[in-house]
């Protein structure tokens, strides 16, 4: 039940900047999916987009299982199409929800990529987010944001 407010399909835009690529814009879609079980299905997928917002190339795609463990702590475990899996440990307060990496586990070539963190949060009806990561030597700064519409 804590969840409840994540459930649904989300639209929106978002940005990304790390020193190792140049800033970019996105479209993405998000959906939070129950079926009665005590998890969440999580999937989302994005695409680049340009200047005017039309999409260039797809982007990242990632699906996970948000499970909540009692006393507002949650776990996520996320498989990205770009070679890792993760296991994301964290707590719900009200609508917000805060998670770090425990695990990163990745294949021989996907790029060096160590921890993250991300925030959720219902803001005026929206769901805003932000992910940091610590990848290629750098020390855990600020990657993407964006903000996505109920749809």
């Amino acid at each position: 039940m804590p969840l409840a407010w994540l459930l649904g399909s989300w639209h929106g835009n978002g940005r990304g900047e790390y020193p190792t690529v140049d800033a970019f814009t996105y479209e993405q879609d998000v959906v939070f999916a129950h079926d009665a079980r005590p998890f969440l299905h999580y999937f989302s997928r994005a695409w680049i987009t340009d200047d005017e917002g039309a999409r260039v190339r797809p982007g990242a795609l990632e699906t996970g299982f948000l499970r909540p463990v009692g006393d507002g702590q949650v776990e996520l475990v996320l498989a990205h199409a770009t070679g890792y899996a993760e296991v994301w440990y964290g707590n719900i307060d009200g609508p917000r929800l805060t998670l770090a990496t425990d695990i990163v586990a990745r294949t021989s070539t996907a790029r060096d990529y160590t921890a993250g963190h991300r925030m959720y949060g219902l803001v005026e009806g929206d769901l805003m987010y932000a992910y940091d990561m610590a990848a290629e030597g750098h020390e855990m700064q600020s990657h993407l944001w964006g903000r996505l519409e109920r749809v």
